[in-house]
């Protein structure tokens, strides 16, 4: 009887260790039997390797320079599940710059994505002005999407347009559902529209 009750007592304090992070695995472990300890175990490798995944995945979260040698390393080699997206840039251009002030702001925001700049024609030798500034989207090595020059954007463009833009690429994740662009224009169109018809209605009072 006492045994059965102790037996009872013990499972009642055990915790559901599905549900355990590592350091609550570790403090339980002594209240385990033998089965428990290899299903413990099991448990902590999985924990063990969504932290690491996690990780992996936080070490990017700024807008990197690239250096002309290192593109092969940084670009074609960037790992597996790993997004690139590479602004190419001269100083100076203002459109560039804007570029460079909002794919910063989006690197942090979006921590698993490899947000990088190159100067143009130190990245590719050559490279022409007038394809500035120029944006490649790459996954796994591969290129995914570009934008050259004016496809980039306008230089009144704000960071939810870029954010569309790349989102289309699949090279991140967000919540929008409807370009951020278009509902600018609609709210332009409907200002000139309300200021149009107010002008209609002042000049048929002057009128009359």
């Amino acid at each position: 009887m006492n045994l059965s009750g102790g037996k009872k007592r013990r499972n009642h304090a055990v915790k559901p260790y599905e549900r355990m992070n590592l350091a609550e695995l570790k403090e339980a472990e002594d209240e385990f039997d033998e089965e428990d300890e290899r299903a413990i175990e099991m448990y902590r490798c999985q924990r063990v390797a969504e932290w690491q995944a996690v990780q992996r995945k936080r070490r990017f979260g700024e807008l990197a320079e690239l250096q002309g040698n290192e593109y092969v390393k940084q670009i074609t080699y960037a790992g597996e599940d790993i997004w690139v997206i590479l602004h190419l840039y001269r100083p100076g251009i203002p459109m560039c710059i804007l570029l460079n002030h909002l794919l910063d702001q989006l690197a942090k925001k979006y921590p698993d994505v490899k947000f990088m700049k190159a100067i143009a024609n130190i990245c590719i030798p050559n490279y022409p002005d007038k394809c500035l500034p120029t944006i490649f989207v790459y996954f796994e090595g591969q290129m995914k999407a570009k934008f050259i020059g004016l496809e980039c954007g306008t230089q009144d463009m704000k960071s939810e347009e870029l954010e569309w833009k790349l989102a289309n690429t699949g090279a991140i994740k967000m919540n929008l559902e409807a370009n951020p662009k278009m509902k600018t224009d609609d709210m332009t169109r409907s200002s000139i529209k309300k200021c149009s018809v107010q002008y209609a209605d002042e000049s048929d009072h002057e009128d009359a």
